[in-house]
């Protein structure tokens, strides 16, 4: 298979999802995607994860200690099929929205799924 790279650019999302085409997953298959977010005090992340509740957004909220700089997480789950077009979308929602509370884009990850 060629890639087309209008679907999956030379970038981290692209590649990701190359790489998830080419193992066989059906990146058609709606499924939760993580999406994290670092931030430097507890109650920046704590804001930040009220205003995703109040846009009816799932979210989780744990310390994460592999960044001492950073050591608050907030992981948003929304449900969408692993295009890049979605992924690269949520990715600038939550990084424009995480500004104002100094968070830290930290990246995406989803299960496989189908093949």
């Amino acid at each position: 298979m060629e890639r087309d790279l209008e679907l999956y650019p030379q970038d981290n999302i692209g590649d990701a999802l190359w790489q998830m085409l080419q193992e066989g997953d059906d990146l058609s298959i709606p499924r939760e995607i993580q999406f994290s977010v670092l931030f430097a005090s507890e109650q920046q992340a704590l804001k930040y994860g009220q205003l995703l509740l109040e846009n009816n957004q799932k979210l989780s909220f744990c310390p994460y200690p592999d960044d001492k700089d950073f050591p608050w997480e907030i992981t948003a789950y929304p449900e969408v099929e692993a295009s890049y077009e979605n992924i690269a979308a949520y990715q600038e929602l939550l990084e424009n929205s995480a500004q104002p509370f100094q968070g830290k884009y930290d990246g995406w990850y989803c299960v496989k799924k189908g093949g």
